[in-house]
Parts: C-alpha cells; structure tokens; sequence
C-alpha cells in the first residue's frame, strides 16, 4: 500500500526518463532512477529546495541545505556503486533526441515539480549521459 501512496504523489520526470531507457536499452528501472536522481534533483531545485532543507533535517545531515542533501544521494550513490551517467548503462548522446519526446509522453511527466518539455527532456538525457550536474 505504500507503494500505491507514493504513485498517488506523482513520480515525476526520473521515472519519465527511466521508461524510454529501460524500454530501448533494457535497463534495470531501479538503476536507471538511481543514475538520474541527483540531475533531476538539480534540475528541479527551485521547487523543492525547501522540501530538501526539511529533508535534511530530519535526516540528520550535518547540512541542512538542498546541497546537504545532493551530497548525501551523491555518496550513498558511490559507496552502493550506483553509476555517475546513463553513458555507464550504454545510453549514447544520439539517444536523447530519440528519448526524450518518449519521456515528453510519459504520463509521470505530469507528477513532475516543474513543467518539462520533449527540449528539456533532451537536455536533462544530456546532463544525465555526460555526469554534468552543473548544467542542470
């Protein structure tokens, strides 16, 4: 039943990018979510940045800021040995201009914080490959 709660919120666009990975390259979704969180984290940060300080908090973080918290994913990320990029899980750049109108349709993309378009789609998948947490 929680499961069913969590979907109630809405799972926004690292499930929308996670689809079109899985169901063109055979990625694993749970790994796929894993790769992309912390770029769409960022990309997401000024409607969740609140969110995270609380977040923080609760967690125990000794920084109780969204950064606290993108580090904190970012280190756990490394030391269970999640990928940094989709480029680790075989997604190419030329993929992204094919994926993200997929993502675009996705009915998570509605659940997301912030309106994405298939262009934003596009850039994010490029975040995502190139491991560039700056651009997003």
């Amino acid at each position: 039943s929680m499961g069913a709660t969590a979907f109630q919120k809405g799972l926004g666009a690292m499930h929308s990018l996670s689809h079109p990975c899985g169901a063109n390259l055979n990625t694993h979704h749970g790994l796929t979510n894993a790769v992309v969180m912390p770029y769409v984290l960022v990309w997401n940060r000024r409607a969740i940045e609140e969110k995270l300080v609380r977040l923080a908090a609760y967690l125990g973080l000794e920084d109780h800021s969204f950064g606290g918290v993108l580090d904190w994913v970012l280190e756990l990320r490394r030391a269970i040995g999640i990928p940094n990029s989709l480029a680790d899980l075989g997604m190419k750049a030329e993929h992204a201009v094919a994926f993200a109108p997929q993502a675009f349709a996705d009915p998570s993309t509605g659940g997301n914080p912030l309106p994405v378009d298939a262009k934003q789609f596009e850039q994010l998948y490029l975040n995502c490959i190139r491991g560039d947490l700056a651009a997003a």
